[in-house]
């Protein structure tokens, strides 16, 4: 009686599930806010919209974990606002501040863009139970959306002679980012935080460096940030994996005579 108890106690209300999916519907409003924005021209405020909506992002999940209450709508649910909060909106977001001037071009670079986030999560949610958690296969449409609204901010500190440029810079970037979604890239997850408790004045000492030179130019670092971010994904794939593999290949081979 006193175990049965006790379990009962642990058990989280069935009012506490609607906590993690209330965040969640949050998130897909600020993206569906951003295209309303966007469409106005207010592409700043559509911008800070999405951003906003990734903090969103990273809480409704923690939520549900801290809680005990996830559950696969949960996922799916999610997994829905996430295309339109960084699939959907972000496209809109590029197609109006830019690839409007390109026409169908333009129309095209946007679509493949949104069409490459919903295949991103398609696959992410199949393959979640094959892959491990310290790495992502494929950009991460949170991360994708966020370097395409921090390129717009950053883009406003190009001098005149640039800006006639813009719409080709966010069409190469719009479909890159895409592609990176559906690649083989390994992206780093930070779900695990190994390094965090072994080094953990490194780590507070890193994070108040970035900290410092965001708030010290948001404009640039952000978008430095989220391209080193991208960058460090395919250097990882490209170098640093093939030459783990060659090692691990070298050391299981049997020696020669």
């Amino acid at each position: 009686m006193d175990v049965f108890m006790a379990v009962e106690r642990r058990k989280p209300r069935k009012g506490v599930y609607l906590l993690p999916n209330m965040i969640t519907t949050l998130s897909m409003f600020l993206g569906f806010l951003s295209m309303v924005w966007s469409g106005q021209g207010r592409f700043e405020a559509a911008c800070f919209a999405i951003l906003l909506s990734a903090v969103m992002d990273g809480l409704d999940g923690k939520v549900a974990r801290l809680t005990n209450t996830a559950s696969e709508f949960g996922v799916q649910y999610d997994s829905l606002s996430d295309l339109v909060a960084f699939g959907l909106a972000p496209a809109m977001l590029l197609w109006h501040w830019q690839l409007a001037a390109l026409g169908r071009v333009g129309v095209a670079a946007a679509f493949i863009y949104a069409a490459c986030g919903a295949l991103r999560l398609a696959r992410f949610n199949i393959s979640t139970a094959a892959v491990g958690k310290r790495f992502f296969i494929g950009l991460p449409i949170p991360a994708a959306g966020c370097t395409l609204v921090t390129f717009v901010f950053f883009a406003a500190l190009f001098p005149d002679g640039i800006r006639p440029a813009l719409p080709y810079m966010a069409l190469v970037l719009g479909v890159g980012v895409g592609v990176l979604m559906v690649s083989r890239t390994r992206y780093f997850s930070f779900k695990e935080y190994d390094f965090l408790r072994l080094h953990p004045i490194r780590a507070m000492l890193g994070f108040l460096l970035v900290l410092g030179t965001v708030i010290s130019a948001p404009r640039t670092m952000g978008f430095v940030l989220s391209a080193a971010y991208i960058a460090g994904g395919l250097v990882y794939t490209m170098v640093i994996l093939p030459r783990r593999n060659r090692q691990l290949l070298r050391a299981l081979s049997p020696q020669s005579d």
